[in-house]
C-alpha cells in the first residue's frame, strides 16, 4: 500500500491511463512497480516515498502492486521488480530497476522537476487570463533564465493581450529571424496585422458605420469583420464573413472571406469551440 499523502497513489489498469499518462501532462509521474513479497522493493519504497512527499506536489508517484495487477506489469514489460518508470507529458521518459542509493535516487529523481524557468512559465500559463502584466514579468524573468523560443511566444501574446503592440511586433520579428514561425507565433503576426489594417481605416466604429450604411457592399463587410477580429470579437466576424460566403460563393469576395475565415482559424486556435463551429459552417456553405 502506498504511504498515506495525497501525492502518493495506489493505481491499476483501469485507472492507469487517467491516473499516470493523463495527470503527467501537468505534473511528472513516477510508477513504482512492486509485490509485497519483494524485499528490494520494501527497501526502494520509503526512500522514493520520502523523496516525492518532499517535492511538494512537483512529482506525484503512483504504485502499482503487480500481484494484484499482472495484465498491466505485462503491458509496461516489467520483468523484474521494483521497476520505476518516470511519465511526463503523458509519455514515459525515464526508467530503471533494483534499488538506488540515496544519493542517486535523488540525482535520478532531480531530473524530472521543472527548473526555476519552468516554474515560472507555468505560473505565468495561469496568470495570463487574470493578470496578463504579472504574467509578462514572469516570463521575462524565464527569459532570462532560459531563453526559450516557447516562452518567447507566450510573452508576444501576453504583450498582445496587453494592447502593446509594438513589442508584441518586435519579439515575433525575433523570432522570425530563425527563418520560420511557429503556427502560433504566425497567429499572433496575424492578429497584429488586422489590427494595424483597422486602425490605419478608423478602427471598429468606422468600419461598423460604414458597413451598416451600405450592407450590400460585401468589401466593406469583409473590412468589418477584419475590425471585429482585431478586436478579439471572433463570433461577430465569423458570423458576417460566412454571410458573405455564402451571398458571394465562387466570387471575387466570396473567396476573400473564405481566406480570411481560414486565417482566423488559425489565430483563433483549434481548441476555441467557435472554429469547430465554423469549419462546419463554413464546409456546408461551399459544399
Amino acid at each position: 500500500m502506498a504511504e498515506e499523502s495525497s501525492w502518493i497513489y495506489d493505481v491499476g489498469i483501469e485507472n492507469f491511463e487517467a491516473d499516470v499518462i493523463e495527470r503527467s501532462v501537468a505534473t511528472p509521474v513516477i510508477v513504482d512497480f512492486w509485490a509485497p513479497w519483494c524485499e528490494p522493493c520494501r527497501q526502494l519504497a520509503p526512500l522514493i516515498e520520502r523523496i516525492v512527499n518532499e517535492s511538494g506536489g512537483k512529482l506525484l508517484l503512483a504504485k502499482v502492486n503487480i500481484e494484484e495487477n499482472q495484465e498491466l506489469a505485462m503491458m509496461m514489460r516489467v520483468q523484474s521488480i521494483p521497476a520505476v518508470v518516470a511519465f511526463a507529458g503523458g509519455q514515459p521518459v525515464d526508467q530503471f530497476m533494483g534499488v538506488l542509493p540515496e544519493d542517486q535516487l535523488r540525482e535520478w529523481v532531480s531530473r524530472l522537476l521543472p527548473s526555476k524557468a519552468q516554474e515560472l512559465v507555468a505560473e505565468a500559463l495561469n496568470l495570463e487570463a487574470t493578470d496578463p502584466a504579472t504574467a509578462e514579468k514572469k516570463l521575462r524573468e524565464a527569459l532570462t533564465l532560459e531563453p526559450q523560443d516557447e516562452t518567447k511566444i507566450h510573452l508576444a501574446r501576453v504583450l498582445l493581450e496587453l494592447n502593446r503592440d509594438e513589442e508584441c511586433s518586435a519579439v515575433v520579428a525575433e523570432l522570425d529571424a530563425r527563418g520560420f514561425l511557429e503556427p502560433e507565433a504566425q497567429a499572433i503576426r496575424t492578429q497584429l496585422e488586422m489590427r494595424a489594417t483597422a486602425e490605419e481605416s478608423g478602427g471598429l466604429q468606422e468600419a461598423r458605420a460604414a458597413a451598416e450604411a451600405a450592407p450590400d457592399d460585401l468589401a466593406l463587410q469583409i473590412h468589418l469583420a477584419d475590425a471585429l477580429a482585431a478586436d478579439n470579437k471572433f463570433g461577430e466576424a465569423f458570423e458576417i464573413l460566412l454571410a458573405v460566403v455564402e451571398k458571394n460563393l465562387g466570387g471575387e469576395h466570396g473567396n476573400t472571406a473564405k481566406q480570411q475565415m481560414v486565417s482566423l482559424f488559425g489565430v483563433v486556435g483549434e481548441a476555441n469551440p467557435l472554429v469547430g463551429e465554423y469549419r462546419r459552417k463554413l464546409a456546408t456553405a461551399l459544399y
